[in-house]
């Protein structure tokens, strides 16, 4: 038999909020699931390891991205589903996944939609779901801080792209599954699990997050103008045409920088680093989804 717990980022929004979360439950015989509330997404893992002890095997996650990731690090490998509820800003793994911004149809999708036992990526020990890089997008996720996110949304990675689309290319190596791929100047490492890795670019069109594989883009394009035109191709889907860009996909990554970088994964930023091991994950954590996206 099912046990059904939740754990929520209390700042984070949805429909009529987390009222209507134990009301929407209570519809279907939930009546007081074991549930963790927390201000922080930091706070996520020890409180998910408390349900999972209690015997919480359907885990609803309230929050964004940041709140998935912190989640997802902490069951991957554990015999619990995951149903997302889509309350942050971009909320990228649940848009790939098929997943609506409906508070009441993602509570029936939890319960009661399909099931996809997805790979997940590893980046320095950590694990993540949607992606993680070094270079001029963690910067954009670094300086979109949440009050800035709060006020004005998406267009927040827009405005701190801009800012530091002047940053200078950085020297770096890359081995994909051990052999040297690239040793030049880049701007940008992309690795993602998924296609769309920023809301409304589809970054790696062919990436699925459950062929046992990761997508990785290196970005060569330096200054305004260059940074300009891959955008560009990034938001027709066509970024692989653009003169700036190199992909490719493998289970092992190794970066190496010749100075620090602050990094990211899911959408939250980390303390600068030389050096990214990334490795994936496969069938890592399962997820509840629209029965068409069932596989």
């Amino acid at each position: 038999m099912t046990s059904v717990g939740v754990i929520a980022h209390g700042a984070k929004e949805l429909g009529g909020g987390l009222p209507e979360l134990r009301k929407t439950l209570a519809s279907y015989g939930i009546g007081d699931p074991p549930w963790r509330e927390v201000p922080k997404s930091k706070y996520v893992p020890e409180h998910v390891g408390d349900l999972i002890d209690e015997g919480v095997d359907l885990l609803f996650v309230w929050g964004g991205d940041g709140t998935v990731q912190r989640v997802i690090d902490a069951v991957a490998g554990r015999p619990v589903t995951l149903a997302i509820l889509p309350a942050g800003t971009a909320n990228l793994l649940a848009t790939n996944l098929g997943l609506p911004r409906d508070l009441g149809e993602c509570v029936r999708i939890g319960l009661h939609g399909g099931r996809r036992t997805l790979d997940v990526g590893k980046v320095n020990g950590e694990r993540f779901a949607v992606m993680t890089g070094v270079g001029l997008d963690a910067m954009m996720i670094r300086d979109a801080d949440a009050g800035l996110k709060d006020k004005v949304g998406r267009l927040a990675y827009v405005w701190t792209g801009a800012k530091n689309a002047q940053m200078d290319a950085v020297k770096m190596t890359i081995e994909v599954d051990g052999k040297a791929w690239f040793r030049d100047k880049a701007s940008c490492v992309l690795v993602g699990n998924v296609g769309d890795v920023f809301g409304g670019l589809s970054v790696f069109p062919e990436a699925t997050p459950d062929d046992g594989r990761l997508d990785i883009g290196v970005v060569t394009a330096d200054g305004w103008w260059q940074w300009t035109r891959t955008l560009g191709r990034s938001v027709i889907g066509d970024v692989e045409g653009s003169p700036f860009v190199q992909t490719t996909t493998g289970r092992s990554i190794d970066v190496r920088l010749n100075h620090r970088l602050p990094y990211e994964l899911d959408g939250g930023d980390r303390k600068a680093t030389k050096k990214l091991k990334i490795k994936v994950k496969p069938g890592a954590v399962t997820i509840a989804v629209p029965d068409e996206e069932r596989r």
